[in-house]
């Protein structure tokens, strides 16, 4: 299995009202993959309980079948359609922490 630790940080020009909505909509997009993209296990979004402490704004913690299933899930029309409507256009930084257990 493979876990896929994705921080992001949103854009400081968003209002805290629009960041709200945006994290919303990202924790809707990509928790709603599973069952839709092959080798999807696990995925859970969080986007509450930040403690000023943080320097990002969203977490996604998944957890694929195999090192070919988040190949196939970067690429599967479901998950890109996700990242270019509801991520990419929201978020200044995006940092990955994939690895095997």
């Amino acid at each position: 299995m493979v876990k896929h630790i994705i921080l992001w940080k949103l854009s400081e020009e968003l209002s805290t009202e629009e960041k709200e909505k945006v994290k919303a909509g990202i924790k809707e997009g990509l928790e709603g993959l599973v069952g839709k993209v092959p080798g999807l296990l696990e995925c859970k979004v969080n986007i509450s309980g930040r403690l000023d402490s943080s320097n990002c704004d969203v977490m996604l913690d998944s957890t694929l079948e195999s090192p070919e299933a988040l190949k196939g899930y970067a690429v599967h029309p479901a998950h890109v359609a996700v990242a270019d409507g509801k991520v990419r256009p929201y978020t200044v930084l995006r940092t990955c922490l994939d690895y095997e257990v």
